[in-house]
């Protein structure tokens, strides 16, 4: 496996093996040690051609701890403001023979073209609405983390989920990990075809959603991403489908809350409760520097 593009390539076992190395290496860190040399001599480069905080971060954060060398390449700072095509900047980024790209795009599809046309491991940072498989990733270990298990667990996802990539590899992974999975929007946020993602159950209300689940994962509404209107105001959707303490106590006792990020304070999730103790947001930010340092070594490896 020269590229992690979908969750599709990897199997249950590709993921527990991946799962194992961000086991050791948190492990490790938080031991104290706080470099490793496994990149030593190799290089990273970031393009990112849509905004992101978390993802470039613990992407070149762990590509350092690894000792590579890493650089960020921003739309902004790049060609592409000039008018440069994809295909112009796949090949100016192959003759910098870099050893990694991790790319978004905001073009689904984009990390697939790109790996087919260079040399280096590619890594799919996040393109359109399509994947986000080291998210996913993420999300699953954090969740074996908690609760010891995914097999077996009731998931809901939550949320804005036409045009959300996070949706999309989250469901996949979970089902290739034996959850149970539920998706709820409302009925214009839910995408044609839906039946596709293979979600166990999909309903617009939220209560429905919510009633007995172990995890309870909550999607960011993408407004950037939307040419048209979805729903009436953002307080309507806050009144119908945001997290409050009600609803919260749909869920089992033990059940726990998560949230990709960024997080709408107070629309998808009442802003007591984003850090409140049912709340794994902060968990999956600090895991997702542990899983990209994973998914390095992985396809080194591989």
């Amino acid at each position: 496996m020269k590229d992690l593009l979908s969750i599709n390539q990897l199997s249950q076992e590709d993921v527990l093996s991946i799962y194992q190395i961000a086991k050791d290496y948190k492990k490790r860190y938080k031991n104290g040690e706080k470099k490793f040399t496994d990149l030593r001599g190799y290089s990273v480069l970031l393009p990112f051609f849509e905004n992101s905080t978390r993802t470039r971060t613990s992407f070149e954060l762990a590509g350092k701890i690894l000792s590579a060398d890493t650089i960020n390449i921003s739309s902004s700072q790049s060609s592409v403001k000039k008018g440069e095509n994809l295909y112009d900047t796949i090949k100016t980024l192959e003759a910098m023979n870099s050893d990694f790209i991790v790319i978004r795009h905001y073009m689904s599809g984009a990390p697939h073209i790109v790996a087919k046309e260079v040399k280096s491991r590619v890594i799919n940072a996040g393109d359109g609405m399509n994947e986000h498989p080291s998210q996913a990733l993420l999300d699953g270990f954090t969740i074996l983390e908690k609760k010891g298990k995914v097999e077996g667990l009731k998931i809901a996802i939550i949320g804005d989920i036409m045009h959300s990539r996070v949706a999309r590899s989250d469901v996949k992974l979970f089902k290739k990990l034996g959850a149970h999975i539920t998706i709820c929007a409302p009925i214009t946020m839910i995408p044609r075809h839906v039946e596709t993602l293979q979600a166990d159950y999909i309903t617009t209300d939220i209560e429905d959603a919510l009633k007995d689940k172990d995890v309870a994962i909550f999607l960011r509404i993408q407004l950037e991403r939307q040419s048209k209107v979805f729903f009436t105001s953002l307080n309507e959707y806050s009144i119908k489908y945001g997290l409050n303490q009600k609803r919260l106590d749909l869920l089992k006792e033990d059940a726990i809350i998560m949230h990709p990020g960024p997080v709408n304070r107070g629309i998808e999730i009442q802003s007591e409760l984003v850090y409140g103790d049912r709340s794994l947001i902060l968990d999956q930010v600090e895991n997702g520097l542990f899983i990209r340092m994973a998914i390095y070594k992985f396809l080194l490896e591989n």
